[in-house]
């Protein structure tokens, strides 16, 4: 990994995926990297339903993650998607 994507890992796992998590009130949060895509980052959040997500998503909380991440790593592209569960099976 390079060092910048280290310094990324690291900065996102003890810093911003905290913040996030706390900030958005969310349940649950998880980061993966691609093994297909070295340079794909994704981060999710757990929400106890739609109404809680939309809040976190739309809050001042948000804009305020938003300018931190674009200061932070400003040659980063970000995409958000906001799903919502279909189905579950399994354990």
């Amino acid at each position: 990994m390079p060092a910048s994507a280290q310094a990324f890992d690291t900065r996102y796992s003890r810093e911003h995926l905290p913040d996030a998590l706390k900030s958005f009130g969310a349940q649950k949060a998880w980061r993966h990297w691609s093994l297909t895509e070295p340079s794909l980052h994704l981060a999710t959040y757990q929400f106890a339903d739609q109404a809680s997500m939309e809040r976190a998503v739309n809050g001042a909380d948000m804009k305020r993650l938003i300018a931190d991440f674009n200061r932070d790593w400003p040659d980063v592209t970000r995409t958000r998607e906001m799903l919502v569960l279909a189905e579950e099976v399994g354990a």
